[in-house]
């Protein structure tokens, strides 16, 4: 059985993590496709060749903001960048590869950032979001990963409280996650995993929250629901470090 293995990871700066472990990760690893999300790179300022990989990079307008890239060993046929929307494509937030049987696309969702204030873009982005994922579903499964910047249920954070009022576990963003799903995607890890508890994907440097455990799952991988036979794994790899966020892993068949 041909396994493939995926791994999504904001690395809050490519330079940064790889000068704390990420090629090493990346060695031990050696993922299939490995999607990055949060790069902060300007083209021409990181030359980075990898053996046996392909690199796509999708680069945000400002300096040293947002960004994406994929490394790929599987060959796609088709690479695109960002959502085909002037006003979406200028922070590098995804990258979408076409294979024979299935689209991945990695995303890096807008923060609704401190005061919300930019809740009511990412609104708007979250329904051109959805649209373009179902446009695409329309052809072929579609597999997504990123950071979501939401926390979709209590479960996916420590302190849900305290915190529906801040950005990534507000109403309306939990919302949009569910809207999402309920078009037809699956959260893989709940699917495999549906009550784990203290499983998260980001930490604040602050308070020792990672030490803690204090968490938030905000980063996802996520595939039409008639690609769930070919699901053999999700997981969370929270023992890796060099950002504040970890990596997550799919492995399909």
């Amino acid at each position: 059985m041909n396994m493939t293995r995926l791994i999504s990871w904001n690395v809050n700066g490519l330079r940064a993590a790889i000068g704390k472990g990420f090629l090493d990760f990346l060695d031990s690893k050696s993922p299939d496709i490995l999607c990055l999300q949060e790069i902060k790179l300007s083209e021409g300022q990181l030359d980075l060749e990898l053996e046996g990989y392909t690199l796509y990079f999708n680069y945000a307008e400002k300096k040293g903001y947002s960004g994406t890239a994929v490394f790929t060993k599987k060959q796609p046929l088709k690479v695109s960048y960002g959502m085909g929307m002037e006003e979406h494509d200028r922070e590098g937030r995804m990258i979408t590869l076409e294979f024979d049987d299935y689209y991945l696309v990695n995303i890096y969702t807008p923060n609704s950032q401190r005061g919300l204030e930019r809740l009511p873009y990412r609104m708007i982005w979250e329904d051109d979001l959805r649209n373009y994922l179902l446009s695409l579903d329309a052809h072929k499964p579609v597999i997504f990963c990123g950071d979501l910047n939401v926390a979709h249920k209590e479960i996916d954070l420590k302190n849900p409280k305290s915190n529906q009022k801040n950005a990534g576990f507000t109403p309306e963003e939990r919302s949009k996650i569910t809207q999402l799903l309920e078009s037809g995607f699956i959260d893989t890890f709940r699917h495999f995993y549906p009550d784990r508890t203290d499983a998260y994907t980001w930490w604040s440097y602050m308070f020792k929250a990672r030490e803690k455990n204090v968490g938030w799952r905000i980063d996802y991988f996520c595939v039409s629901e008639r690609f769930k036979s070919r699901l053999v794994d999700a997981s969370i790899l929270s023992d890796v470090y060099g950002s504040d966020h970890c990596p997550v892993e799919l492995i399909i068949e």
